[in-house]
């Protein structure tokens, strides 16, 4: 079980996020709005975008830390070949990664079928 969180593994290109906009399922929750799409790889990947209107670049880099470390921790329970975007929807910097965790997993395991 690899730990690490590689380049690989990530949504960089815009041409990525463009495709996955348009041909992603969305998933929503009070938080965040996931959009995941199949990609043409054996692995998962995740991209985050997190707008100016969600605070300073320091509260919205602390959310991104807490999104990639649960995208670390949980990749291995996540569907293989699929790319997933998360957007920021509200300022959740103050929340620990355990309350971030059980929201996004219970919007992936309640949507687990469409996935």
């Amino acid at each position: 079980m690899n730990q690490s969180f590689g380049k690989h593994e990530r949504v960089r290109k815009r041409r990525d996020y463009s495709r996955i906009y348009q041909n992603g399922i969305r998933l929503y929750s009070e938080n965040f709005l996931v959009l995941i799409c199949p990609n043409d790889k054996e692995i998962p990947r995740l991209g985050i975008t997190a707008g100016k209107k969600i605070g300073n670049a320091v509260t919205r880099n602390r959310i991104k830390r807490l999104l990639r470390e649960f995208f670390r921790l949980h990749k291995d329970s996540l569907p293989a070949g699929r790319d997933m975007v998360v957007t920021v929807r509200k300022d959740v910097s103050a929340r620990s990664l355990e309350e971030i965790s059980r929201e996004l997993e219970g919007l992936l395991k309640k949507r687990s079928a469409e996935i």
